[in-house]
């Protein structure tokens, strides 16, 4: 009987937060364990592996996707954008960022980093979305510390910066 000759692992490199990055990869590694455990980007969260819970997510070619539930293999030459990838400088928070410092939209911040990278693709797709578009992006990522009050007024505060340029008070 002829044996099956499988290749066991594949070379996967795409563009992580704007640089090249490159590991090997099994054909089942899911793309959230080679984000932290071969690239080193712990920023994306493990939650519940069925794409339920929305802290995996990230921007994958500009969209939001479950990392949980997309194989490393699949991103090859894409163009991944993390938390990490959030900020305009190492020193400096994005806009969205500082909005969930400012109206206290975190508490354990497991859930924060999916929440972000979702809003950010949001605002950048429909920088006018209406507070109930900004709801059902919300829809898809479960926090269990805030309530999601603060994380609305975070999401509409930073919506309104990012749309006009102008900051609000800390506590508006």
């Amino acid at each position: 009987m002829p044996r099956l000759s499988a290749k066991l692992h594949y070379q996967v490199s795409f563009i992580l937060n704007g640089s090249v990055v490159a590991g090997e990869a099994e054909p089942r590694l899911l793309l959230t364990d080679f984000l932290r455990h071969v690239v080193g980007a712990t920023g994306t969260h493990v939650g519940c592996e069925h794409g339920v819970c929305g802290a995996c997510t990230v921007q994958i070619n500009g969209r939001p996707a479950r990392a949980c539930l997309t194989l490393a293999v699949q991103v090859q030459g894409a163009d991944i954008k993390t938390v990490e990838g959030l900020a305009p400088a190492s020193d400096r928070l994005s806009v969205l960022q500082e909005s969930f410092r400012e109206h206290h939209a975190l508490q354990c911040g497991f859930c924060t980093s999916g929440i972000l990278m979702s809003l950010d693709s949001l605002f950048r797709e429909k920088p006018d979305a209406t507070e109930a578009e900004i709801r059902e992006t919300l829809a898809g990522h479960l926090c269990r510390c805030t309530g999601y009050a603060p994380i609305m007024k975070a999401a509409m505060a930073a919506q309104k910066t990012l749309r006009t340029g102008v900051e609000g008070p800390a506590n508006a």
